[in-house]
């Protein structure tokens, strides 16, 4: 089966940023339609007041940037993100906490699901771009190759999504979130999909930590979506503590920084909505990458997920010294 991202395999000896698998023409004709009404960068709640953010977005568009420059100066979503980690007594960490155990619970697990009760258009699409990833990350995975057996730590687990699939797969799968409103669904989810799944499925061993607090070794690490919730500064760290977990194989996918979808973020955030949700941290492929040079590891194969309101980049990397075996191995052949 074809991805549903354009995914392309790095070399072990170059993994260019010049070899993003959008061309750029393409990205300029997406950046030109999706003015008309801007997508979310990725799949976490910036809480965009999609009735109203139209028709504001085109009043700022009619005048000039100076104008628009003017009116980014005048938010400040620092202060609002402050004050949401007074009001739960801590960190960035307490408010992702609280918001997924009560109000990002019942918002996320109505995306996540499949009933469309409810589900407005932005949820729905937010929803097919979510499920592009959990699909392109299990084909990643496979590559061709059963997974019966598999160990794999779901750093983040959501509602299941990607842990009951993997242990359809045969993988042996340990999930993981922050949130322990999320961990009871995936773990109810997973009991009513996996029951009587046959012989080599078994139930995913489902635990509330968050990406600090995991232990052990995997052969393969997943996160999907979690970077979202990191600054730069504390996301290097998680990346080197996934990596310190995985024996073979850690895939990511993160919300892409770029001048566009930078520019969205902001203009997303002069609008919030009724219901407050957590901080939303846009992370470069290149700050990624580093991250990852400097415990000794190379991206291997990457790809982009997009939909109208979803973005994300999509990487798998490994130990180099893996990839100098496999490079190795097929230079023999």
């Amino acid at each position: 089966m074809a991805f549903n991202a354009v995914l392309s395999s790095a070399s072990p000896s170059s993994t260019s940023l010049a070899s993003h698998p959008q061309p750029t023409h393409h990205r300029r004709r997406s950046a030109r339609r999706a003015l008309a009404l801007p997508p979310l960068p990725t799949a976490a709640d910036l809480s965009v007041d999609f009735v109203n953010f139209p028709a504001t977005l085109a009043v700022v568009g009619g005048g000039s940037l100076a104008a628009l420059a003017a009116a980014l100066s005048l938010t400040d979503p620092e202060r609002r993100r402050q004050q949401q980690a007074q009001e739960v007594g801590g960190s960035d960490k307490d408010v992702v906490r609280e918001y997924f155990n009560n109000t990002g619970f019942e918002r996320w697990k109505k995306i996540y699901g499949e009933s469309t009760d409810g589900v407005n258009k932005v949820q729905l699409d937010i929803r097919l771009g979510h499920s592009k990833t959990v699909e392109n990350a299990i084909l990643m995975l496979k590559d061709g190759r059963p997974l019966t057996g598999v160990t794999v730590c779901d750093a983040g687990c959501g509602t299941g999504s990607l842990a009951i699939p993997l242990a359809r797969e045969g993988a042996i799968v340990s999930a993981s979130d922050i949130s322990a409103a999320m961990v009871s669904e995936a773990r109810r989810q997973a009991e009513e999909a996996l029951d009587g799944g046959g012989e080599g499925v078994a139930m995913p061993a489902f635990q509330v930590k968050d990406l600090e607090g995991l232990e052990g070794k995997y052969d393969t690490v997943v996160c999907l979506d979690v970077l979202i919730h990191y600054p730069r500064e504390k996301a290097e760290g998680m990346i080197t503590h996934l990596a310190s977990l995985a024996e073979n194989r850690l895939v990511l996918s993160f919300a892409p920084k770029t001048f566009y979808y930078d520019l969205l973020k902001r203009l997303g955030e002069l609008f919030p909505g009724p219901s407050k949700a957590t901080r939303a941290y846009l992370h470069s492929e290149s700050d990624v990458e580093r991250a990852l040079k400097k415990v000794g590891w190379s991206v291997r194969r990457r790809g982009f997920i997009n939909t109208q309101f979803y973005f994300a980049n999509l990487i798998e990397a490994a130990p180099d010294s893996a990839m100098a075996a496999a490079a190795a191995a097929a230079a023999a052949e």
